[in-house]
């Protein structure tokens, strides 16, 4: 079944009744308007619904590509149904914050349930304070370390997928999956 034919979908208003009186008993005018109601039911159907159709959580699964499109989210159809609803969902607060460390980490955490360390190689700091020393020479890297959040493998070419287009193109990318918190060492 598809929505342009759904079969005994009575109309909302149907053209017959709203015909002038004179055409009311016209068997004619009757059963070629009721012909048009059986046409534009599942058209009337669709715009009484339309907030459903443009909601995340409500639009049918075979919209929910078309909804990404709008908000530019890529959606992978190997997620899970209710997680591709929630990227859809949370597209336009993660492109406010697209380019950035949390951005990255909750792209990440929203796609793929994980947990991530993100160590930045650009060598770029920042101080209020004049005279602060400068940051160390560039790694030329970004290195993001995950971790699942629960008991669930991760899979690091789709990480590393998301990660490359999130990185500034100046430098190279590298994904470590591991099993748990990284140990606090400083570095």
């Amino acid at each position: 079944m598809t929505r342009a034919a759904v079969p005994g979908l009575p109309s909302r208003y149907p053209i017959g009744g709203l015909l002038p009186a004179l055409y009311a008993d016209d068997d004619l005018a009757q059963r070629f308007t009721a012909g048009l109601d059986t046409v534009l039911a599942p058209v009337l159907s669709t715009l009484d619904n339309l907030p459903a159709y443009v909601d995340p959580a409500l639009a049918p699964a075979d919209f929910l590509p078309w909804l990404a499109s709008w908000v530019g989210a890529d959606l992978d159809p190997a997620l899970p149904e209710e997680l591709r609803r929630a990227v859809v969902a949370r597209a336009v607060e993660l492109h406010r914050w697209r380019g950035t460390r949390r951005g990255l980490v909750e792209h990440l955490r929203l796609c793929f349930d994980v947990h991530a360390d993100i160590r930045d190689g650009g060598g770029v700091a920042w101080s209020s304070a004049p005279g602060t020393d400068l940051p160390p020479a560039p790694t030329g890297e970004l290195l993001v370390r995950v971790w699942p959040a629960h008991d669930r493998p991760v899979d690091a070419n789709r990480v590393l997928d998301v990660v490359t287009a999130s990185c500034p193109v100046h430098l190279g990318c590298r994904v470590e999956i591991l099993p748990g918190p990284p140990e606090e060492t400083g570095g």
